[in-house]
């Protein structure tokens, strides 16, 4: 690669990719990247190369629907100046997913590398998982972390113990650090592997498992390259490992007893305990879904309509600030009570846009890590944070565009 020339756009791309995971722990520092990605879609998308390609449609799919979705839900919004709040800000991801792909561009156009730098870009979004997992590790061990000491009831590693997201967010991301090591010596695999299912398990989120259970099933999938017998082999591998951590971590913490005999109460009929208290949430979001069908009660409006739609002695309801559950916990409830059916039908649309660009994308496991990281994150069977929070818009923004990216960089033509 010409170095000199592709040095700016290369190190800023870079540094962008890098930046946004590395600050997400740090309550809004994350924003700043963000909005240095949307001041160089401002600058740099100045002809229609940057727009051009199925890379960038997909981008624009994505996060356009995120977009318009919010858009449409805000005109009679139950909380109108959140709803409004939150659509303007949606447009900020957007312009930072434009501005990577405008960097590539400006990168390309000056003699960068593909290979070289998509490798890069690989391993710029393995390196907080690995930092992450290993910090995690040190806390369980020594009980301090970066993010502070142990002092809730689990790990809660670089995040702290006064926001729990380690749990939900690291499973989903473990394909990033992964899928790279796939050409690595199968013991480094095997370690990572063991090293994140240690802390996804400890960190306590039981949605966080269910995330670790699709990336193991996915990662199955890959190491038996299409043999039905090879999958069933590796996954019963898994499973039988997964099976030892549980038991271990079962007999050492009582924390992690509780979650698994909380979770076990399912099978004696106690499903709202089992679900953590979820049930009266899903059940209000149904009602308010039913009452709002086209454009529902406006993102971030969850929480203002939640009193009205609820049982009389709803658990969630605060009669100290009139307001409820903070959003759905689920993503079809959370799109289909606050974005209503068009929003449901726009992120279908977009999610058909994306799996269309995934499938069709190369085998290499540097472009395949981001879409198997976007398909658990947005896997519709689980629990999941608040879809339209500011964390989950930006890591739902950067794994689009770290996607998009190696989409782009994979291309034969320019």
């Amino acid at each position: 690669m010409d170095a000199r020339a592709a040095r700016r756009p290369v190190l800023a791309l870079l540094g962008l990719l890098l930046a946004v995971p590395l600050l997400l722990p740090f309550s809004r520092a994350a924003e700043l990247p963000v909005l240095a990605g949307a001041l160089c879609a401002l600058l740099f998308v100045r002809d229609r190369a940057a727009l051009a390609g199925a890379p960038a449609h997909a981008l624009l799919a994505g996060l356009g629907a995120y977009a318009l979705a919010a858009l449409l839900s805000a005109f009679d919004a139950a909380a109108p100046g959140k709803s409004w709040a939150t659509t303007l800000a949606s447009l900020r991801l957007l312009a930072f997913g434009l501005g990577t792909l405008a960097l590539v561009e400006l990168a390309l156009a000056q003699g960068a590398s593909r290979h070289w730098l998509r490798t890069r870009v690989a391993w710029m979004a393995a390196l907080p998982v690995a930092l992450w997992t290993l910090d995690a590790l040190v806390q369980g061990l020594t009980g301090h972390s970066l993010g502070g000491t142990l002092d809730a009831d689990r790990l809660s590693g670089i995040f702290g113990a006064d926001d729990l997201k380690l749990g939900p967010l690291l499973p989903t991301l473990a394909p990033l650090l992964l899928w790279p090591l796939l050409a690595a010596p199968r013991w480094l695999l095997a370690l990572a592997w063991l090293a994140l299912l240690a802390v996804v398990l400890l960190a306590g989120a039981r949605a966080g498992w269910v995330s670790y259970a699709l990336v193991g099933a996915a990662l199955a999938w890959r190491l038996a390259g299409g043999s039905k017998r090879r999958f069933l082999a590796w996954t019963g591998a898994a499973l039988l490992l997964m099976a030892v951590g549980m038991g271990a971590a079962y007999q050492a913490s009582g924390q992690f007893r509780a979650r698994v005999d909380r979770t076990l109460a399912a099978f004696g009929g106690d499903y709202d305990l089992a679900l953590a208290g979820r049930v009266p949430i899903w059940r209000t979001a149904l009602r308010m879904a039913a009452d709002h069908p086209v454009n529902g009660v406006g993102v971030r409006g969850f929480r203002h309509a939640y009193p009205a739609y609820a049982d009389a002695d709803d658990p969630w309801v605060d009669p100290v600030t009139g307001t409820g559950a903070a959003h759905g916990h689920q993503i079809v409830l959370e799109l289909l009570t606050e974005t209503g059916t068009l929003g449901l039908l726009l992120w279908s649309w977009a999610a058909l846009r994306l799996w269309r660009l995934a499938r069709a994308g190369d085998v290499d496991p540097a472009a395949q890590a981001p879409w198997i990281a976007l398909g658990v994150l947005l896997f519709p069977l689980n629990t999941h944070l608040a879809f339209y929070s500011s964390f989950m818009g930006i890591v739902l923004a950067w794994l689009l565009a770290l996607a998009c990216v190696q989409a782009r960089l994979g291309e034969v033509k320019a």
